[in-house]
């Protein structure tokens, strides 16, 4: 059966709106956020790749320790079990979408 699903019905946390699937009838799970000027999450990681698509906005990651830097137009792709962590660099907010290939996230954090 095909669902429509408002955003504004999902749960919202500090940045983002939350959609775990399994509670949809997916197999993926994923973040609808805007994130601040200086905003994002601590370290953490999860079993799985994240896939960040980034649809404007500027933000430095941090992936295993490497930085890296990333803008609106792009799309990041996680590694499984990577310690990772971003935050918004520049005057805009980041605006974004995170894949997690799960139907429940699990996520682990390290600070």
């Amino acid at each position: 059966m095909t669902r429509v699903v408002e955003t504004t019905s999902l749960a919202v946390g500090k940045y983002t709106a939350r959609f775990e699937g399994a509670d949809h009838g997916s197999p993926v799970s994923l973040f609808v956020g805007e994130v601040a000027p200086g905003g994002g999450p601590v370290l953490h990681r999860h079993p799985y790749e994240e896939t960040f698509v980034l649809e404007a906005g500027t933000v430095a990651f941090t992936v295993d320790g490497e930085e890296l830097e990333a803008r609106g137009g792009q799309i990041v792709v996680v590694p499984a079990g990577a310690a990772h962590r971003f935050r918004v660099t520049g005057d805009a907010p980041l605006r974004f979408v995170s894949v997690h290939p799960a139907p429940r996230m699990v996520q682990e954090d390290l600070e």
